[in-house]
């Protein structure tokens, strides 16, 4: 059963573009991880867009559908586990670990960076749009600090 609270399956990061890669734990500032870089800035990072998180189980179900995705092959910063993703929503706080605190500010527009994640490049597949319940989300932090895999995530009321 998805509940209000999960944990931190992975934290990803890049250069620039994806996949994002694994990493342990991470420093989280108000501009997002620490060592994370995006290509195309415009539409990409920021405050307001400052961490990607997308759902474990989610990634799974679309592995199911046969689609090659795998945790931060479409980009996101934290792939999160056990949580009710169908509650994340723009407005949704969510508390990492001990030390920081986020805000859902949108759900992501799929790009055609994603589409090899995609059986037959269809990366509309994440479109909130299209889709709902299925995207990523971009959220901007209220309170950097530090995160590490298997830190708890809590749905704030």
């Amino acid at each position: 059963m998805m509940s209000r609270q999960g944990h931190v399956f992975q934290i990803n990061i890049s250069h620039g573009g994806v996949p994002k890669h694994p990493i342990r734990e991470a420093e989280v500032t108000r501009l997002g991880i620490v060592g994370d870089h995006q290509n195309d800035t415009e539409h990409h990072g920021g405050p307001e867009r400052a961490l990607c998180l997308f759902s474990l189980e989610r990634i799974l179900a679309l592995q199911a559908e046969g689609h090659p995705i795998f945790p931060g092959s479409t980009g996101e910063n934290i792939t999160v586990v056990g949580l009710d993703w169908s509650q994340v929503t723009a407005g949704t706080r969510l508390q990492l670990g001990d030390e920081v605190l986020i805000e859902v500010t949108r759900h992501t527009t799929p790009c055609a960076t994603i589409r090899d994640s995609f059986v037959g490049g269809n990366y509309s597949r994440l479109s909130q749009k299209r889709h709902p319940g299925w995207s990523r989300v971009y959220a901007r932090v209220l309170q950097p600090g530090r995160i590490r895999i298997g830190d708890t995530v809590r749905l704030l009321p």
